[in-house]
């Protein structure tokens, strides 16, 4: 696949990487030469300085060949441009294109996108997928990451192993012994930066990361047998009111039982805010501030979701917050250094907006049927939802009879709403959705696996 990426920020050079590990032909354009002089050190890709809303750039960077433009520079204007562009006089059949700024998605507005005005297939709005992210987050109390799949009959859980948790030390093939009414399965072991799919014989120790496939229905019993009976938090705190922050809490407004305070340092910020959301309570002023923390009640919240654009902000107030008797701290963070730093300082879950575009883009870049990808650790893997087609060469064969590419474990299969947990005899069926981790490597397998036409969908 041809693909050009506009932008070689933090998002465009991640999504780059990806595509050329796989064999992508890539090229990314930026208009700062740092950032593409990286590219070219880093990456086996075509990178060029340039303006990649201008026709001639796009042209050099033979946009009359490409399959796909991903723009994901920081303006979303030439983001926007960019895919213009390529429709209009490169004829490129799929146009992603990353939009912050919130008044362009407002639904009145949506007919802007369409294909007789400005033809983007897909808008990413990072603000609002981290939103989304921080949410899903906070249904699983306990949980650093929760992925709903199959139309939330599955869920894929992480969890961290503490030496409170019950099966550690326990070999995965004994799970099912112990646990026969459970449908959940193991699929990815993190310990000391070491990442591996384990094997029946593989064991969970104290301070390991643990990726499991789950049931909905049975997410909560899991979750209990890993050491984690908390109840969903009903008082938060949020701390930071831009867009990831107000949309957060639209969110939370609508949920029974459940209450946000948002702190903004910005005045004027803090004044649309309130109201944007009028049930919620909008304090202006900083979270360090001694009079700010007695106004918010913050001793008495159950979570403290740090937003703000700086990275340090977030990570301070949320350990500050847990110092101060708040049970859970969330914080964003942009720097990948910070991350196992700052999980051992105490802060419960890190979010990174980078994996959960990078995740987001790569869903609609993926070929065959794929309804959902969520990349994993950095890149180890993605998380991937399938739809079994006729022509899948897993049809009418036994999980024991197809071997499936190393580095691929399935984890469920939904079939008619039914959650399926793998065993040697499963056979697979047209209309099955299949849950699996792939390592990077066997990616493309795995699209050939799902694969009866090229489509972008």
């Amino acid at each position: 696949m041809n693909v050009i990426v506009c932008g070689a920020g933090q998002v465009g050079f991640s999504i780059a990487r990806y595509l050329s590990i796989e064999g992508n032909d890539v090229t990314v354009i930026d208009r700062t030469p740092e950032l593409i002089g990286r590219v070219n050190a880093a990456l086996d890709v075509q990178a060029m300085v340039g303006n990649a809303s201008e026709p001639a750039i796009l042209a050099a960077a033979n946009a009359d060949e490409a399959d796909m433009i991903i723009a994901v520079t920081y303006a979303d204007e030439v983001n926007m441009v960019a895919c213009q562009v390529a429709h209009s006089l490169f004829n490129v059949p799929t146009k992603i294109a990353r939009i912050r700024q919130q008044s362009f998605l407002d639904p009145v507005w949506a007919d802007l996108f369409s294909r007789d005005h400005m033809p983007i297939d897909v808008i990413i709005s990072p603000e609002l997928e981290v939103a989304k992210a921080i949410d899903r987050r906070l249904a699983v109390p306990g949980a650093f990451d929760m992925i709903p799949l199959a139309e939330d009959n599955v869920r894929v859980i992480g969890v961290r192993c503490s030496e409170k948790c019950p099966i550690v030390n326990t070999p995965l093939r004994q799970l099912t012994e112990l646990f026969p009414d459970l449908n959940v399965v193991v699929v990815g072991i993190s310990r000391d930066g070491d990442v591996r799919i384990p094997t029946s014989r593989d064991q969970m120790l104290a301070g390991d990361e643990v990726y499991f496939v789950s049931e909905t229905e049975h997410v909560n019993r899991v979750m209990e047998i890993f050491g984690y009976e908390e109840i969903e938090a009903s008082r938060l705190v949020i701390v930071g009111g831009g867009n990831v922050g107000s949309n957060l809490a639209k969110t939370i407004e609508e949920r029974e039982g459940v209450t946000a305070k948002i702190i903004e340092m910005d005045r004027e910020r803090a004044r649309k805010i309130a109201e944007i959301v009028p049930e919620t309570t909008v304090l202006q002023g900083d979270i360090f501030d001694q009079e700010i923390l007695a106004e918010s009640n913050i001793a008495s919240a159950d979570t403290i979701v740090a937003v703000t654009d700086d990275d340090e902000t977030n990570v301070l107030g949320s350990l500050l917050a847990k110092q101060l008797g708040v049970k859970q701290a969330i914080a964003l963070v942009k720097r990948d250094s910070y991350a196992s730093l700052v999980t051992k300082l105490g802060v419960d879950i890190l979010v990174n907006p980078r994996s959960i575009i990078v995740s987001k883009i790569m869903q609609h870049v993926r070929q065959g049927r794929i309804r959902s990808v969520y990349s994993l650790w950095e890149g180890f893997g993605e998380i991937i939802e399938a739809e079994v087609m006729e022509t899948s060469p897993l049809v009418g064969a036994t999980l024991g009879d197809k071997k499936l590419p190393r580095g691929v474990i399935i984890g469920a299969i939904v079939r008619d709403r039914r959650v399926l947990i793998p065993r040697v005899d499963t056979d697979i069926r047209t209309g099955d959705r299949v849950i699996l981790l792939a390592a990077t490597g066997t990616i493309r397998e795995v699209e050939k696996l799902f694969a009866v036409r090229l489509d972008f969908t």
